[in-house]
């Protein structure tokens, strides 16, 4: 059969990740991916669709992170009407997720209006509320490890470890004893972590896609437990905030579990934790439900008082006046808020009014994509522009790879190492040049496997 794939994105970046697979006269959508970062990438947003999406069959997600789902309303808005695979998890998340995504795209249009800092007029939101909700209505769950048929196709979701629901996926394409396998990585999560469970070992491929995120470095031996405690003892020093940027969905509960588990080993004060963010709770209540998805005890996560996703002192800001007073509320206290890398979101309000201010201080605990404000905070920036104003920076700024939710690149090569002969055709994606290229250069030095960086729009014949 004629069988070929196209990077849409998640190639030469760590965003907008989707990939057109093409076999015979189908077309499908392995995830579909809002870019961010750089106003050079978000700009792809906006683009046409190299494809006319009355065309494609359907869509195949591997998690339920805005980099890999959240074009999913643009799709439909532009004429997409199949069905949207993915796992019992992720399409829970997405009933929170992608309303979100739209909410913030309408909110982020009226304050641009209202600042006249777009160089649109008047701007206009990428996708809207009714948009993503009927992108919801295409939602087909799937549960782990149950072969699911498209034809000419067969899916198969393997637990990645990364988020709750997050999948590796196995495409078996053909028919008969011809078929070609298929394996997308998506994003792979941590052997060692204490909330979800490890990557599922994948022993054959004939074709590959592994991300590589952290492909150039490890993630070191540092406790999480002990970096939050030390950003917490420099917050207490000048009864400060510390804020914590993070993703309403797998970040916010990881850091949760080790604040709780900090309060009652009494290493850490019972310090009042704001999260500002309307999906958190929604979150750690889809926790509760696929208790098989991660190690946490159920029982547990529906007890208040026991819950380890919920500290002594956990309060959730739902609404928006409530942010907005929370952005004057004095420390000392934990404000933790999306999006994690300071892209949008309420994170920023809080930014603005707590960057220019010594005693505070900013710890980053995910990747920060190349052109964020994050990334920029990270390289050492003495002034961002928030909002259309530059905002100085006297903040103390912080970064925790520990509780990263990706794979570094030991655990990378540790996953590789699975397969039992090289595949056919592996491809190296979603990372920077430098993450993909360090590698890129392990493979072929412990394992002696020929992968391919390909860049974006590249068609390859499978």
């Amino acid at each position: 059969m004629s069988l070929k794939i196209t990077f849409l994105g998640g190639a030469g970046t760590v965003t907008g990740s989707s990939y057109l697979l093409e076999a015979n006269d189908h077309k499908y959508l392995v995830d579909c991916g809002l870019f961010q970062g750089s106003r050079k990438l978000k700009e792809l947003n906006w683009s046409n669709f190299s494809f006319s999406p009355t065309e494609i069959d359907a869509v195949f997600l591997t998690h339920a992170h805005v980099d890999h789902v959240g074009l999913l309303p643009r799709l439909v808005q532009q004429g997409f009407g199949g069905p949207i695979y993915a796992t019992e998890a992720t399409c829970a998340l997405l009933n929170l997720i992608l309303p979100d995504s739209a909410h913030l795209q309408e909110q982020d249009a009226v304050f641009t209006n209202k600042k006249g800092y777009s160089r649109h007029k008047p701007a206009l939101p990428l996708y809207t509320l009714a948009d993503a909700q009927d992108a919801l209505e295409l939602l087909c769950p799937i549960p782990f490890h149950k072969p699911t048929s498209s034809s000419p196709v067969q899916m198969t979701w393997r637990p990645a470890g990364h988020i709750l629901g997050s999948a590796i996926l196995e495409i078996l394409a053909g028919e008969g004893n011809r078929k070609t396998k298929l394996v997308f990585s998506g994003d792979l999560g941590r052997y060692d972590s204490e909330v979800m469970k490890p990557p599922f070992a994948i022993p054959q491929a004939d074709v590959l896609l592994v991300e590589s995120t952290y492909g150039d470095r490890l993630h070191g031996d540092g406790s999480i437990e002990t970096k939050l405690a030390e950003e917490l003892d420099y917050t207490l020093q000048g009864n400060g905030v510390l804020l914590i940027p993070a993703f309403a969905v797998g970040r916010t509960q990881q850091v949760l579990y080790y604040l709780r588990k900090l309060e009652d080993q009494n290493r850490i004060p019972r310090l009042p934790i704001y999260i500002d963010s309307p999906m958190a709770v929604d979150a750690s209540h889809i926790y509760c439900k696929y208790g098989d998805d991660h190690n946490l005890d159920v029982n547990l996560l529906m007890d208040e008082n026991a819950c380890p996703l919920r500290c002594r002192q956990t309060n959730f800001v739902r609404d928006v006046e409530a942010s907005k007073i929370l952005t004057t509320t004095p420390g000392p206290a934990i404000i933790i808020s999306a999006s994690g890398m300071c892209n949008g979101g309420r994170i920023l309000h809080h930014l603005k009014r707590r960057l220019p201010r010594k005693e505070n201080s900013v710890l980053f605990i995910g990747f920060q994509v190349e052109g964020t404000r994050g990334r920029q905070l990270l390289e050492g920036a003495e002034h961002i522009r928030i909002h259309g104003d530059d905002v100085s920076v006297r903040a103390r700024i912080a970064q925790a790879h520990a509780l990263s939710g990706h794979a570094d690149q030991s655990e990378l090569l540790r996953w590789l190492s699975g397969f039992t002969a090289p595949p056919r055709k592996a491809f190296i994606v979603h990372g920077e040049p430098k993450g993909s290229r360090g590698l890129q250069d392990q493979i072929a030095y412990r394992m002696a496997w020929q992968t391919t960086i390909p860049a974006r729009g590249d068609t390859f014949e499978l």
